[in-house]
């Protein structure tokens, strides 16, 4: 294949239908065919990434290997493609105008009056390219994020309007929308879509291929119709229906033909189905799981996305330990030590959440406090892991006023604090450690039994670090740092190794966990979990 093909996937009726889904499934039944294939996503925000956005407005950050902070979309692309993406796989509309900006502060534009057509365009469709360009990949995936009428996206739709213009058959729109069901008319409705198309059409897009997402299943007339009026071939209406996992999707999407679809109307040889076999081995062995490990997640975020990718981990670990799991979400702002017995009934394992910031905090001392006396198999993470010193600070080294930095700036007993070199950088942003660095683990330690090898990678985003001049207290005391950064010999990963399974990360282990390559670290978890 010499030329890279571009496949864009918009939404419309409404957002949350799951565009993310949909591009990674399009990628992995792509990927399965042989194809080198990449996706990125499109925001139309104007922040200059999601670092700063609180997880309520848009779900957790993700971070990629090169230290980008991203939409949770690149989390599903890598779980379901188990390929690594970068920073140029998450624009925002604020990088698109900085970089425009930043140009014609240079004089880069030689005087010209600088318009969204055709700058702001151009750069959208340089960057739509650049991974194409740069890896020549053969399908790149572009999703772009929020509704099809929003103000915002109109210069995302212009672009691809003018890419599918100049690129012809290499270029391709799947778009998304929401066939509702009334039950008062006991009908599914397909005028949400009529006028999503249309919205569509207005600004010159003619999608290719319509998925539509619906909680019933549609009638191959109710099909037929949506094909007639919006313009697209009866083979290119899709029924997305709602799936007990989000693993489903791929296989329901191969059986409809969607894969072979896209192949035709780009003009290329179609040839065998591929079997997804360790896909579907998966999926039988998360179907035949019946038993159900119970997992309790303390933080602060009353929200599915807030800490999506630990989600998946623990659903992937599960699985291959032929368990479901049922996570339960604990909040931490109302734990104290008289409710905690109660929060924590029935939980064989708990997760201390990573997070910023002040509230709920002491409620995670509490959790930690208490499955580290009760022997519950504990997880923490990013703050969760910092949690679990300064609990062990306070109440095994007589510490009572230890803290971090970060919550009490005057701290006698600084056992988390923010290193030297980041004290004098004022920009929230720009004092974070961020994205994959080197850890060396010890051999004689619960973590290397999970991972069997000394030298790890891991993605972290933090401000704050363990503080070196209290490991040797630590260590004397029964908590050994296991994990050490080897460049700047920062404490990476702590562990009490007498009790069942009691460790903290500084790092986000959830991050790189995919559905056929789940994490050591919650397998591990997950298997102390069970024994219990």
């Amino acid at each position: 294949m010499a030329e890279t093909k571009y496949i864009f996937v918009t939404g419309g009726v409404a957002s949350s239908l799951g565009k993310g889904i949909i591009s990674s499934s399009i990628g992995k039944l792509l990927q399965a065919r042989g194809y080198n294939v990449t996706i990125q996503k499109f925001d139309p925000y104007i922040n200059i990434d999601p670092g700063t956005l609180n997880p309520y407005e848009h779900g957790e950050c993700y971070v990629t290997v090169d230290g980008h902070e991203a939409d949770l979309d690149l989390g599903h692309y890598e779980r379901f493609l188990g390929i690594q993406t970068t920073k140029a796989n998450n624009i925002t509309t604020g990088r698109i105008y900085k970089s425009v900006i930043d140009k014609e502060r240079r004089g880069d534009y030689l005087g010209k009056t600088i318009q969204i057509i055709p700058h702001i365009t151009d750069e959208i469709k340089r960057n739509v390219k650049l991974l194409g360009n740069k890896y020549k990949f053969d399908f790149v995936i572009t999703e772009i994020g929020g509704t099809v009428g929003d103000i915002e996206s109109l210069p995302y739709l212009e672009s691809i309007r003018q890419l599918k213009w100049e690129l012809g058959k290499n270029a391709l729109c799947v778009h998304l929308t929401y066939v509702p069901y009334l039950a008062a008319a006991g009908e599914l409705k397909t005028k949400p879509t009529q006028h999503s198309v249309k919205e569509l059409q207005s600004v010159g897009i003619q999608p290719d291929i319509l998925v539509l997402r619906t909680e019933h299943e549609l009638s191959t007339n109710l099909k037929k119709k949506v094909a007639l009026f919006c313009n697209v071939d009866d083979n290119a209406v899709i029924e997305s229906r709602d799936m007990p996992t989000i693993y489903e999707v791929p296989v329901r999407m191969q059986e409809q033909g969607l894969d072979r679809t896209i192949l035709e109307k780009m003009g290329l040889p179609v040839g065998e189905t591929p079997t997804l076999g360790p896909w579907k081995d998966f999926l039988n062995r998360r179907h035949k799981a019946t038993e159900v490990v119970h997992i309790g997640l303390v933080g602060k975020y009353d929200l599915q996305d807030a800490y999506k990718s630990i989600h998946e981990a623990l659903s992937q670990a599960a699985t291959y330990n032929d368990r479901k799991a049922e996570i339960h979400f604990i909040n931490s702002e109302k734990l104290t030590d008289d409710n905690i017995e109660e929060a924590l009934k029935g939980m064989e394992g708990i997760i201390i959440c990573p997070g910023f910031g002040q509230r709920g905090i002491e409620g995670k001392f509490v959790a930690a406090k208490y499955a580290r006396t009760h022997n519950i198999p504990t997880f923490g993470i990013c703050l969760g892991m910092q949690c679990m010193a300064i609990e062990f600070a306070r109440n095994v080294l007589g510490y009572a006023d230890a803290n971090s930095r970060e919550m009490d700036e005057k701290t006698p007993h600084n056992v988390i604090d923010i290193m030297e070199e980041q004290k004098s950088i004022t920009n929230m942003g720009g004092t974070m450690r961020l994205g994959a660095y080197e850890c060396v683990l010890e051999q004689n330690s619960k973590t290397f039994e999970a991972y069997k090898q000394e030298h790890i990678q891991e993605r972290h985003r933090h401000r704050y670090e363990f503080n070196n001049d209290y490991k040797a207290e630590f260590e004397k005391a029964g908590m050994r740092c296991v994990g050490i950064n080897p460049e700047s010999n920062l404490v990476e990963i702590i562990e009490i190794t007498g009790l069942k399974w009691y460790i903290g990360t500084q790092f986000h282990p959830e991050y790189s966990s995919t559905v056929l390559k789940p994490h050591p670290l919650f397998l591990s978890f997950i298997k102390a979990a069970i024994s219990k």
